[in-house]
C-alpha cells in the first residue's frame, strides 16, 4: 500500500486527504476541513491533520507522495497564499514531514486533473456532444476571479496546462454590454473578461446597472447588503446575496416581490460567462469536454439550465457548427480540486 496525502488550499478553506494507492487503485482513507484564517501558518494546520488522522487511523503508513493544489501561482516549487501569508516551499514540506515526493500546483490545474476522475453524479451536462478521445479538453471556472484552463493528451496520458485566459480583453456583444465596458473602463486600466464574469464581475454589473439609473429600482434589503460590501465591511458576500435574489425570483409569481436589477444582473453575467466559454471552445476545439468549474456554477444552475447559456455559448455565427458536438458539462462537486490533487500525487508514485 502507498500512501497519499492531498490538498486544495484556499484563502477561505483547505481541504485535506489521506488515500492509499494499491492493486485496486485509490481509497480515500480520511479527509477534513479547517478554516484557514484560524491557523498562522500551513505547517501547524498540516500537523494538526497528520495527528488527527493517526488517531484516527489507528496509525500512519509513511507518506509517498503529496500533492497541493494553492490558490495562487507556483514558480520553483514554491508559493505563496497572500490572503493568510502563508508561504509554501515544497522541499521544506518534505523535510518537515518526511516525505518522499512533494508537488505544488495552482488549484485550476487541480481542478483539470479533477475532471478526470468525477463521476456522472458530479456533473450537470448541458450538451451531450460526441467524445473524441484523446481530444484536447477545455476548463473555465468563475468564482471570486475566473480561471481557465486545458488539457492535452501527450502520448501516454492527459497533462494540464494553465492559462491567464480570465485576463485577456472583455469583449462585449452588444450596446449595453459597450455601455458596461466603458463603465469599467472609468475604473480600471484595462477591462479583462475577469472583470464581467466572476464574483467581482457580479457586483460591478450591479453596480453599473444601478448607476446608468434606467433599470427598475433597487429592493431595500439588497441595496443595503450592496451598500455594506461597497464600505468595505468584511464578510459581505455581494455576489452571492445577488445572485440569491435573482434565484428566488425564479419562483416567485407576484410581480411585486421580484427584484429586477438582480434579475438584470445575473442575466448579464450568464450571458457574459457563457460567451467567454464559447470562445474559449472556438480556440481549443475540445472535442474531449468542455466543462464550467468554480465555485458560481453549482450554486445559480437553475439560471444555467433554462437554454440561455448554452444559447449563447454556441451562438458564434456562421462558425457555431464547430460547437454542436462538443461534450459540454457543469461541475457540481465541490471538492474537484481535492480529486485532482489526490490523483496528481497518485500518477508520480
Amino acid at each position: 500500500m502507498t500512501m497519499i496525502l492531498a490538498g486544495d488550499i484556499g484563502g477561505t478553506k483547505t481541504l485535506l486527504r489521506f488515500a492509499k494507492k494499491d492493486s485496486d487503485g485509490l481509497t480515500v482513507l480520511y479527509e477534513q476541513r479547517f478554516a484557514g484564517a484560524c491557523y498562522d501558518n500551513f505547517s501547524d494546520l498540516l500537523r494538526e491533520f497528520v495527528e488527527t488522522a493517526k488517531i484516527n487511523l489507528g496509525g500512519l503508513p509513511s507518506i509517498a507522495s503529496t500533492c497541493f493544489g494553492i490558490a495562487g501561482p507556483v514558480h520553483d516549487r514554491k508559493s505563496d497564499l497572500t490572503n493568510l501569508g502563508w508561504t509554501f516551499d515544497s522541499d521544506r514540506i518534505a523535510e518537515e514531514f518526511e516525505i518522499d515526493k512533494v508537488r505544488l500546483i495552482n488549484d485550476f490545474v487541480a481542478i483539470g486533473y479533477g475532471v478526470l476522475g468525477l463521476q456522472p453524479h458530479d456533473l450537470h451536462t448541458l450538451q451531450d456532444g460526441k467524445v473524441a478521445e484523446q481530444s484536447p479538453i477545455a476548463i473555465i471556472g468563475a468564482g471570486t476571479g475566473l480561471g481557465e484552463a486545458y488539457l492535452g493528451w501527450n502520448g501516454d496520458r492527459y497533462e494540464v496546462y494553465p492559462t491567464e485566459g480570465g485576463h485577456t480583453g472583455f469583449a462585449p456583444r452588444n450596446a449595453l454590454e459597450v455601455e458596461l465596458l466603458q463603465y469599467l473602463q472609468k475604473r480600471h486600466d484595462r477591462v479583462s473578461v475577469e472583470r464581467v464574469a466572476s464574483g467581482t464581475g457580479i457586483a460591478s454589473i450591479y453596480q453599473f446597472l444601478r448607476d446608468r439609473q434606467t433599470a427598475p429600482p433597487e429592493s431595500a434589503e439588497l441595496s443595503a447588503k450592496v451598500r455594506l460590501w461597497e464600505s468595505g465591511a468584511p464578510n459581505v458576500d455581494v455576489a452571492a446575496a445577488i445572485a440569491n435574489a435573482a434565484l428566488v425570483n425564479c419562483g416567485i409569481n407576484s410581480e411585486t416581490n421580484v427584484d429586477h436589477l438582480a434579475t438584470q444582473t445575473m442575466q448579464i453575467f450568464v450571458e457574459t460567462y457563457a460567451a467567454e466559454a464559447g470562445d474559449l471552445a472556438l480556440k481549443l476545439i475540445p472535442n474531449g469536454g468542455l466543462y464550467i468549474a468554480g465555485g458560481i456554477a453549482p450554486k445559480i444552475l437553475p439560471l444555467l439550465k433554462d437554454g440561455t447559456f448554452l444559447h449563447v455559448l454556441k451562438n458564434k455565427g456562421r462558425v457555431s457548427p464547430v460547437l454542436e458536438n462538443i461534450p459540454i458539462h457543469i461541475v457540481l462537486n465541490p471538492e474537484v480540486g481535492l480529486i485532482g490533487a489526490m490523483l496528481h500525487a497518485a500518477s508520480f508514485v
